[in-house]
């Protein structure tokens, strides 16, 4: 490959190395005349596609933000009164600028490494303090993926946190009242798992049988608002535990569930400040009684302090991580929806409680003020106790009256011929108002009249009492605050993130651009097709390329994580099993190495998972598949492996393992998670892939937003099309079982997929694909010497990644990788992938956006720490007293006249010369993970535990 730098081409941008110069430095430092002598002998010619990739040619930002505006002129705004889960809401300006279009807020990752995490970790538990103010509950993740499959995860729990022995292995009960697309996924977890789900109308009292969980809605799906403190305590007396979906905006008035007796609350956040975005992503949560946190799914931010005693932010029981848990795992659930759950999180930092609860006051009057004119003209109200939705009996003229609103530029749901539902928000206006009575036939509103809470249902207790939620009520105050805590965390718009398996690459400007244009995000999901037809032109489109890419027959963007995707590509290979009659094939065959989340699914699908031994050069173990594949070939489902190998190596037996799964009647998924070291190079659906899933948010540029949102796109060959996702909101038999709420998952962000595809063209997304292979064999081989690569493949050359092994370094000095990890901070460096795949390694995934100045300055640090860890070997100071142990270096410590470490000052924070004019500094030391589990803390502590 020989670099050709136009001025207009996006690739130029995007791909890091693109100097022909820096591409000769690195090539040398490899041992390679050219990028495609050096890929020729990486990737294996089993698997090499034939042909180029049949995309559109590669266009301009300024192409492709007119794309982008002629797709959304197709998509009809309207006042969006459907309700259903999703309201329109108010952004604030100030938090839409400075989080949601913010690269210091998008472009940050998951936070794992805490020390230099600490805003976007503060954020999330003003989140999660929020969640369990409002739900009376005292401890809340943060956070789940959207509101129905919250309310799976919470009967899951449930299932298996009950322990009274005859509801423990009862029916699950779901109130009628619930929304339907919860009621539908909830069915679809159920049916493979294999336990009773029964629908019943809990205001009429509880269903015979043994009950292990029960469900209900708060305000219902109708509207209604009720007391569920009686059939709470009915279901308590029988053994069940109980959940119920509440809107957080509601129990600003509303008697919060725990205070009812609720085990359980899950719902959305999406109302406080989140656009609508078609569906997602939207942040979704869980909170849980006392006794429960251990087994609540998800992330918990937690409260522990650091080497100097400072409070300080962390994850919480992170050894809960499905990726730890592996086929023990109770849940999927990896990606969280971060982003959107820290913008919901400053919107009640922003109101704090008099706000929220005037917003709600003005959106219950705004609902009564309706229901009295509608009252007035003889229409009869389902139910007369309701925050923000009311159900309206029109026998006969519903479509009338939805065409009636539509042509009043208003949507309301249609519920049956004889029923219309119409759901009041923030945004709605007294001209609004009058306009729907009209629809229905009534005259403008007036003043309302009755239909107050019943007193029964009234909150009496206070909430968001913290400083946090009473501080911040001017611009300013808030911009400061957002800035603050921005400052103290190191994102992909600071340095490189050189992750393994998790391609933080560019997420640039101009794909981000469009996300919130109103015509894209202020469309309901369920707003009728002839409003969202550019919508769905731009997602067909992207389904259509992704197909190419991929050699696949067929894909769905519903999945809104990899780890769903996952879950929807099993659940396709076991609708394909079944149809065949061969309802035995349940057995899941997982290599050792792989992503812990492919176990996690293969459970969540109803499949038992069998362990496939992994051989000294990190292949599978072939005697070992050989033995398991024969000893459930009558049972064999499919096998999972990752490709590239979780090892960062192309393994060239692959043709031969999908093989040998097909010759015994399984089927093939190859996770999708390494496609960057794939694209334009070789296709799973054409090397022996039957199902795939794809990391929108890794190969294709959607960022990772502090741990979310994800997307996980399922691509499939044409005989598991018929049982990919099907929609949870429509009676049709089409499809398979629905992943999640939304027909399109959260298609707010698949724009920036859709640009970045349309950017690159064919041609850039293979070029970029090659240049991570350069990047990767470019790191590996200027570091073997100081820290062993753990895996090689073909000519000794890694994928896109590569494994650093520092066992035999800490078995000789006492130097682990995490202390390595944590010394990369005192650099500005984020650490590579710490102890996955393998124990006491890091594996470093450069990426195609880095350059190689900046690959260079990452190189320079991790020998300097080679250095520092030879200081330890040779007795300069010992590993408890080495920068190593005691990284990484706050400007505190740096400072303090007490200061007795072994080692200088200027070693301590300036170990390279440069750091002298660029220094980033922790706003904590190493944190006490274990003490932090040990007295778990989950809420905003008091604030003057961080002023002492």
């Amino acid at each position: 490959m020989t670099v050709q730098s136009t001025p207009t081409a996006f690739a130029d941008r995007h791909i890091g190395a693109r100097r022909q110069a820096d591409v000769d430095t690195m090539l040398k430092a490899i041992g390679y005349d050219s990028v495609d002598g050096l890929v020729d002998v990486a990737v294996p010619d089993s698997i090499r596609q034939d042909t180029a990739l049949k995309l559109q040619d590669a266009l301009t930002e300024v192409q492709v933000l007119a794309e982008l505006r002629k797709l959304a002129s197709k998509n009809k705004t309207a006042v969006q009164m459907i309700g259903q889960g999703y309201y329109d809401t108010v952004t604030p300006p100030v938090i839409r600028r400075n989080i949601l279009e913010a690269p210091a807020w998008y472009t940050a990752y998951t936070p794992y490494q805490p020390e230099i995490s600490q805003g976007r970790l503060e954020a999330l538990l003003n989140f999660q303090t929020m969640v369990q103010d409002l739900t009376g509950l005292p401890v809340a993740n943060a956070s789940l993926l959207d509101e129905a499959t919250a309310v799976a995860e919470a009967v899951l729990l449930m299932r298996r946190a009950n322990k009274n022995k005859t509801a423990k292995d009862g029916k699950t009960v779901l109130d009628t009242d619930l929304l339907p697309q919860t009621i539908a996924i909830v069915k679809g977890r159920a049916e493979a798992l294999g336990f009773e789900v029964e629908v019943a109308d809990l205001s009429a009292g509880l269903p015979d049988g043994d009950i292990n969980g029960v469900v209900l809605q708060q305000p219902g799906a109708s509207g209604r608002v009720f007391d569920h403190s009686g059939v709470i305590s009915d279901a308590k007396e029988r053994g069940a535990l109980v959940t119920v979906a509440a809107d957080l905006l509601a129990l600003t008035l509303i008697t919060p569930p725990g205070e009812q007796g609720a085990d359980i609350a899950v719902g959305t956040a999406q109302r406080f400040g989140v656009p609508l975005f078609f569906g997602g992503p939207h942040a979704a949560y869980m909170a849980v009684r006392e006794g429960m946190e251990r087994t609540l799914p998800g992330r918990i931010v937690g409260v522990s302090k650091d080497n100097a005693g400072v409070p300080a932010y962390r994850l919480a029981l992170q050894t809960r991580e499905q990726h730890i848990r592996r086929e023990k795992a109770t849940s999927n659930i990896c990606t969280a929806q971060a982003l959107l759950a820290i913008v919901a999180s400053m919107y009640a930092v922003y109101h704090g409680p008099e706000g929220l609860k005037a917003i709600a006051e003005t959106v219950h009057g705004h609902a009564r003020t309706l229901a009295t004119a509608l009252q007035k003209a003889g229409r009869e109200l389902v139910s007369d106790s309701f925050f923000d939705t009311l159900t309206v009996r029109v026998p006969g003229k519903a479509e009338k009256v939805i065409a009636a609103a539509e042509a009043r530029g208003i949507n309301l749901r249609i519920i049956d011929a004889d029923t219309v539902g119409v759901s009041v928000d923030e945004t709605t206006t007294p001209e609004v108002l009058s306009s729907v009575a009209v629809a229905f036939g009534a005259g403008p509103v007036g003043d309302a009249s009755g239909f107050e809470l019943p007193a029964d249902v009234v909150r009496t207790s206070d909430f968001l009492q913290h400083p946090v939620f009473n501080t911040h009520r001017s611009e300013t105050q808030l911009l400061r605050y957002i800035r603050k805590l921005s400052d103290r965390d190191l994102a992909l718009d600071r340095t490189m993130i050189p992750l393994g398996s998790c391609t933080m690459k560019l997420n640039a400007t101009a794909e981000m651009e469009a996300i919130s244009w109103p015509e894209f995000a202020s469309i309901h999901p369920f707003a009728p097709d002839h409003q969202t037809a550019g919508w769905r032109e731009l997602i067909e489109d992207l389904e259509a390329d992704l197909t190419e890419i991929t050699g696949y027959d067929q894909v769905s963007i519903q999945p809104n994580a990899g780890s769903q995707g996952e879950l929807a590509g099993l659940l396709a290979i076991r609708g394909y099993h079944l149809s065949n009659g061969d309802e035995q094939r349940n057995v899941c065959l997982i290599p050792a190495s792989a992503h812990g989340t492919n176990a996690a699914s293969a459970v969540l699908a109803g499949m038992k998972v069998v362990v496939v031994a992994t051989a000294s050069d990190g292949t599978i173990d072939h005697d070992d598949l050989k033995a398991k594949i024969e000893a459930n070939k009558d049972a064999l489902s499919c096998i999972m492996i990752t490709y590239p190998s979780t090892h960062g190596v192309y393994d060239a037996d692959v043709r031969e393992v999908c093989d040998a799964v097909h010759e015994a009647g399984g089927q093939v998924y190859v996770d999708g998670a390494n496609l960057n070291a794939l694209v334009g190079l070789a296709q799973p659906g054409k090397f022996g892939g039957d199902v795939s899933h794809l990391n929108l948010h890794k190969t294709f540029c959607i960022p990772h937003g502090g741990g979310g949102p994800g997307v996980g796109p399922v691509a499939a060959k044409a005989h598991l099309a018929p049982f990919m996702p099907g929609d949870a909101n429509s009676d049709s038999s089409e499809g398979g079982v629905a992943i999640s709420a939304s027909r399109f998952g959260s298609a707010g962000v698949l724009p920036i997929s859709w640009a970045y595809v349309k950017l690159m063209g064919g041609q850039g997304l293979t070029e970029a694909t090659k240049s991570a292979l350069l990047a990767a064999n470019y790191v590996a081989s200027r570091l073997d010497e100081h820290f062993p690569i753990l895996y090689t493949g073909e000519g000794g050359l890694v994928a896109h990644e590569c494994i650093l092994d520092l066992r035999e370094l800490t078995a000789r000095t006492g130097v682990t990788a995490e202390d390595v990890a944590k010394r990369l901070i005192d650099f500005g460096f984020h650490a590579p992938t710490l102890a996955f795949p393998v124990a006491g390694t890091l594996m470093v995934e450069p990426t195609e956006s880095e350059d190689l100045a900046e690959i260079d300055r990452f190189i320079e640090a991790m020998i300097t720490i080679r250095a520092e860890i030879e200081q330890v070997a040779t007795g300069d100071f010992t590993v408890e007293k080495s920068p190593l142990r005691n990284a990484p270096h706050t400007a505190a410590a740096v400072v303090n006249s007490a200061w007795d470490r072994d080692y200088p000052r200027e070693q301590a924070a300036f170990p390279v010369h440069h750091l002298k004019q660029d220094k980033y500094f922790p706003p904590v030391g190493r944190i006490d993970g274990a003490a932090g589990d040990r007295n778990l803390v989950c809420s905003c502590p008091p604030l003057t535990d961080f002023e002492n």
